[in-house]
């Protein structure tokens, strides 16, 4: 019997405001524990909430870059549950109007296309983080994070395998990191996510037993952690045993899931809208104001590079993948207008030193200016391919100019053709051998002479005047 997986994403997004979501504290990650904190997000009593009006812009822009629908009224409602690092004993969040439901998010895998439809984007706070001391039966909890906001994207079960789970969640990472709204730092907590998992026969339209898994901060824990429960489950159909509804963690060590605890349902929240908070009235101004800031956005991007630059789909989807790697390229072809050279070396070199250093290109020392100076420099010839990776490499690490770099390590290519054609011809008469095997049809042997020629010349010799030079001289009887 086969199985198809039914998946749905629940994803929280931190947005990246100055302050949190209902006090001017500060977002800042990485303080001291329990400093960016205040009686409103510590909930003392007498206190009052106040909404921070950016998180709504900020759930407006997402709504409108998914689009979903935006909602004239919507209600913050209280998501009743007791845990130590929730100090208020709720989490202000949204039930049953939401600020935005419907929209969808399109995907690629493969060659194929495929819409993720949304249920819902609602704004809500963040609860505190709990530190578990490793020699002791002990917890610390730190409060900071307390308030600080997020957009909670609800998608509907349209995903059917890992990897379109994974699709959609870098789709919507670069979504979030376009509108500038959400850094996207799944290692740092500021987008997280957790999947609802069935399985059911090929074929059926009836829903299995839904399984949450949590811990995953990665694209790749998301992928693994979806393939073991994907087998779980199936090997528990199999045998005839039932499948458990309930909340289980990703164990990145061993590669499995491990149960947590039984679902909840939303009744055991016991949502209600909180009386502190009016409901919120968004007019259609409001959204007009906002949608005139939206950048283009990822999907229209990648269409445009393929057009306007001739870029494969392939490389349009790695390029696009990055608001400041996209902007990077097309700074780049203004100057040095040949976008697939551009866009080889970017997917190449460029970023296998930014996927090594974890950052993006507008953190690093490349600038356009510096990249197209050596890009120049190995189309004129003045230096090899191999050498041209060895300048960019200095250029990243330094910023220096790329000519600089050439003239301090004496990296400049040797084209001159009299110079070259002596070397050869010294070459060609001291490996008669070679030459005879040459013209008795073994032209592979051209290779050797070529490598003879790059250890005369320590490899500053430009192989394409080599080879016509060695072709002339070996084709002559």
């Amino acid at each position: 019997m086969q199985f198809e997986a039914v998946i749905g994403l629940e994803v929280h997004a931190q947005l990246t405001t100055a302050s949190k979501i209902f006090c001017s504290c500060s977002t800042a990650f990485g303080a001291a524990p329990n400093t960016h904190v205040c009686e409103v997000c510590m909930a003392a009593p007498g206190t009052l909430p106040v909404l921070n009006k950016k998180v709504v812009d900020y759930a407006i822009k997402l709504a409108l870059a998914t689009n979903a629908t935006i909602h004239p009224v919507a209600v913050f409602a209280r998501k009743n549950y007791f845990y130590p690092d929730l100090p208020k004993g709720y989490q202000i969040s949204q039930y049953d109007l939401p600020i935005a439901t419907g929209g969808y998010i399109q995907i690629e895998v493969g060659s194929q296309t495929k819409r993720i439809r949304l249920v819902r984007i609602h704004m809500e706070e963040d609860a505190g983080k709990l530190i578990h001391d490793e020699h002791r039966p002990v917890s610390f909890v730190d409060f900071n994070r307390t308030g600080v906001p997020l957009l909670e994207i609800v998608s509907e079960p349209d995903i059917r395998s890992p990897e379109e789970a994974v699709a959609y969640l870098k789709k919507l990472r670069a979504i979030l990191r376009y509108l500038e709204i959400c850094d996207g730092n799944m290692e740092e907590g500021s987008l997280r996510c957790d999947a609802n998992i069935s399985i059911r026969p090929l074929g059926s339209k009836e829903l299995g037993t839904k399984v949450e898994l949590k811990n995953m901060n990665s694209f790749k824990h998301v992928q693994r952690a979806l393939e073991y429960e994907i087998r779980r489950q199936t090997a528990l159909y199999l045998d005839g045993k039932e499948i458990i509804q309930e909340t289980r963690l990703f164990d990145v060590e061993k590669g499995v899931t491990v149960s947590m605890r039984g679902k909840e349902e939303a009744h055991d929240y016991r949502y209600f809208p909180d009386p502190d908070l009016v409901p919120l009235k968004v007019d259609d101004q409001w959204v007009e104001d906002i949608r005139q800031t939206l950048p283009e956005l990822p999907d229209v991007k990648k269409e445009r590079f393929m057009k306007e630059y001739g870029l494969p789909a392939y490389d349009a989807e790695i390029i696009i993948s990055s608001r400041h790697l996209a902007e990077f390229f097309e700074a780049c072809v203004k100057i040095f207008p040949k976008p697939k050279i551009v866009s080889n070396w970017i997917m190449t070199e460029v970023l296998r030193e930014l996927n090594r250093e974890g950052k993006e290109i507008h953190e690093t020392k490349l600038t356009p200016e510096l990249f197209t100076e050596l890009l120049k420099l190995l189309e004129d010839n003045v230096i090899s391919s191999t050498a041209a990776k060895k300048v960019f490499s200095e250029v990243y690490k330094t910023g220096k100019r790329p000519a600089q770099i050439v003239e301090e390590q004496g990296l400049r290519q040797e084209s001159d053709e009299e110079t070259l054609r002596a070397i050869c011809q010294k070459l060609v008469k001291e490996h008669p051998k070679e030459v005879e095997k040459y013209r008795s049809g073994k032209k592979g042997v051209i290779g050797f002479f070529v490598g003879q020629v790059m250890r005369e010349t320590k490899g500053k010799a430009n192989p394409k005047v080599v080879n016509k030079l060695l072709t002339e001289l070996l084709e002559s009887e």
